[in-house]
């Protein structure tokens, strides 16, 4: 088990979460494990440079830890797919049906309800995580429960200090895989059917003879 405590800042309002910490480390440098959520950005980022601002009462997080904090066999392209999966798991035991499609993003049903995206710097992981607790707008859906936020990201990070294997995250992710089909992704800017898409043991898939990564 990972030892070191995750320091958790709360912030009434911020421009992004993870264009703020990436600010405070280079600032401040690293000295311990540290999270900064809200429930308001002005301009939040999503995945392939898209924002993720939401509106206020939503959850809005970003976190980073240092390599070793993760277990031995994950591989480094695939921890998107390992912390979101962590946090679902969190959520569904708590009597969500959140499901995670490929390779990060929160879905209730068939809407998307939040994603997450992950950087990685030397030895340092970046995660930022978004997620809809209140309803955005027609296209977009939202968690299915009500939540305690503070209790959510304590039991979040008390998860993820327990280093579980990748090797048993991807057994579940596995299986939970199939819904993904039914939905595309976007490769290289174009939108790409999962429909006969393959996941391999690392996370990646094969889709279009073409293998591809989730680390974004």
């Amino acid at each position: 088990m990972y030892n070191q405590k995750m320091k958790i800042i709360r912030l009434e309002q911020v421009n992004s979460t993870h264009t703020y910490l990436k600010e405070y480390i280079l600032k401040n440098g690293f000295e311990e494990s540290l999270c900064i959520f809200t429930d308001y950005q002005t301009n939040g980022l999503g995945s392939r440079g898209n924002s993720w601002s939401g509106k206020k009462g939503n959850l809005f997080f970003s976190f980073v830890i240092k390599k070793e904090f993760l277990p031995s066999d994950l591989p480094l392209q695939s921890v998107s797919i390992y912390v979101s999966f962590i946090l679902k798991k969190i959520l569904k035991d708590l009597g969500s049906k959140i499901w995670l499609k490929w390779p990060n993003d929160f879905y209730i049903d068939n809407k998307k309800i939040g994603g997450t995206i992950t950087t990685v710097s030397k030895d340092l992981i970046y995660c930022g995580i978004g997620l809809n607790l209140l309803a955005v707008d027609e296209a977009f859906g939202k968690l299915d429960i009500k939540i305690d936020v503070n209790n959510v990201l304590e039991s979040y990070f008390k998860l993820l200090g327990e280093k579980i294997l990748w090797k048993q995250i991807f057994s579940d992710f596995r299986i939970e895989f199939q819904h993904s089909k039914k939905f595309q992704t976007t490769i290289d800017d174009q939108k790409v059917s999962l429909e006969n898409a393959i996941l391999n043991e690392d996370g990646s898939i094969q889709v279009n003879n073409k293998k591809v990564f989730s680390l974004r």
